[in-house]
């Protein structure tokens, strides 16, 4: 027997996400401060966290060159 199964395609999830919101009514709603206090948080937190991890990375990526440099280094001369 052949199940019927649900499948969602990147089709769907790009109508749902672009066209249905142009289709909707107004929401007679707001925004409140704390929300907006919290995605400005948010926004912050991942931006210092980005810089953190780059700064922790380029660390670990230029003492892998330099330890590859010098083992080549030692080898040649």
């Amino acid at each position: 027997m052949n199940k019927l199964r649900t499948r969602l395609t990147n089709s769907d999830v790009l109508f749902s996400v672009f066209f249905l919101p142009l289709t909707s009514q107004d929401i007679h709603a707001y925004i409140d401060s704390g929300t907006v206090s919290l995605a400005i948080q948010i926004l912050i937190a991942s931006f210092v966290g980005g810089l953190f991890l780059l700064k922790v990375f380029w660390g670990k990526v230029k003492a892998f060159f330099s330890n590859l440099l010098s083992k080549t280094r030692r080898k040649n001369g």
